[in-house]
């Protein structure tokens, strides 16, 4: 996995991902999967189908930008894995949407419980 880059005030290359390309690396933050499970954790999110022509050239396009990693599971499965770089930037998405939610002790506290729940 490739060096995680520091985090700024701005959101940087995360500001230049679609909404579907950050959900993808959302979910391969929880663990690393294979095309049609996060295929399948996509669909339960939108509440409809993603169709392959979709997530998969997607999820090449975050492999070229080095936030996925992609290795071979069998002849036939390819398995992606979040890489240090793609976790950095969504360490910075959270980071600049929490400085514009997070205005009041009350919205800061929301999300120490949030964080807490989740723990």
């Amino acid at each position: 996995m490739s060096e995680a880059k520091p985090i700024s005030g701005t959101p940087g290359i995360a500001s230049e991902l679609t909404a579907f390309q950050q959900n993808i690396l959302t979910i391969l933050a929880e663990e690393a999967r294979y095309g049609l499970a996060i295929k399948r954790e996509l669909e339960e999110y939108y509440g409809s189908e993603v169709n392959h022509g979709r997530l998969y050239p997607n999820l090449d396009d975050l492999v070229e930008m080095g936030l996925v990693e992609k290795s071979e599971l069998d002849k036939r499965t390819n398995q992606y894995a979040l890489t240090d770089d793609g976790e950095a930037v969504l360490l910075s998405q959270f980071r600049w949407e929490f400085s514009k939610f997070v205005v009041d002790d009350d919205r800061a506290g929301a999300i120490e419980d949030l964080v807490a729940e989740l723990q």
